[in-house]
């Protein structure tokens, strides 16, 4: 948004849950950049398990973050997917593709880093509002 990016965010395990999806997150990442913004926040996720907990619901409610309302199974309609398949592609065009875990990382942070950052996404954003 507004031109930048965070940091990408590689979790340590293996199984991201409701919990570690709230601590790891939504706490650090989307309650501070709605407190550094200052605005009303309108949140996307992808409508994964671990997005739609008991926890990570009442979590937005009481940060008064509202969560984007979408369809489920929508990778066209979804900007992280498009990020997904720049990664993808990206590290298989790799002359030497990562082997360990931590190369796999380190590749897929320094892909993150170079990856062009839209200004299409304001467009797609508003072209997926409701009317």
């Amino acid at each position: 948004m507004l031109g930048s990016r965070t940091d990408l965010h590689i979790f340590d395990v293996v199984s991201v849950n409701g919990t570690c999806y709230c601590n790891e997150n939504l706490l650090p990442y989307v309650r501070l950049f709605k407190g550094a913004m200052c605005l009303q926040l309108l949140f996307m996720d992808d409508n994964a398990p671990c997005h739609r907990t008991v926890a990570a619901e009442q979590l937005l409610e009481s940060e008064d973050i509202e969560r984007m309302d979408w369809p489920a199974r929508s990778p066209d309609l979804n900007p992280i997917e498009h990020v997904w398949e720049f990664l993808g592609r990206h590290l298989a065009a790799r002359t030497l593709p990562p082997v360990t875990i931590r190369e796999l990382q380190l590749a897929l942070q320094d892909e993150w880093a170079t990856m062009p950052l839209t200004p299409s996404f304001s467009a797609w954003a508003n072209a997926v509002k409701p009317a």
